[in-house]
């Protein structure tokens, strides 16, 4: 299997082992949360925006020379009332996160070796690779699949 082939494999592993999350949640548990920690519903929330910039600044590292990849404020966006991440129903949120899974996966499967190491600056962390973005955002969902157990729990 090459670098590619396991990447793209490892990717679409955490996207499914998020849903799985996802789906040991029932509707009367989104909510739960301990008292300094995200609930189900809102790290569901952050997900489905986290991998819309994602998808974009994989878009922009692949084709772009030396592109700015902009950071964001997550609490900000968590605590935002007009985004709704406390109250709003979550099933648009996770096919948001499950199509931009997809979409990104296609990307990446499509990568070559050489691609892993095209880069640009992001405003928080400076330089970012392609294999970094890579590493990071395959990362993030079986983090946050973590956070979910612990949220149901009442767990930070």
């Amino acid at each position: 299997m090459s670098v590619i082939e396991h990447a793209a494999e490892a990717y679409r592993a955490s996207t499914s082992e998020f849903l799985q999350a996802v789906e040991e949640i029932g509707d009367a548990d989104l909510d739960r949360h301990h008292p300094d920690g995200w609930s189900a519903r809102q790290v569901i929330h952050h997900l489905a925006d986290s991998e819309t910039q994602s998808y974009s600044r994989l878009r922009r590292l692949v084709a772009e020379d030396n592109p700015v990849i902009q950071g964001y404020d997550e609490e900000a966006w968590a605590q935002c009332a007009a985004l709704g991440y406390t109250e709003l129903p979550v099933e648009v949120s996770l096919r948001v996160f499950s199509a931009v899974r997809d979409a990104s996966a296609a990307i990446i499967e499509r990568l070559t070796p050489a691609d892993l190491e095209r880069a640009g600056q992001h405003s928080e962390r400076g330089r970012i690779t392609v294999a970094h973005w890579l590493d990071m955002y395959t990362r993030h969902p079986t983090e946050h699949a973590q956070q979910l157990r612990h949220a149901l729990r009442g767990e930070l």
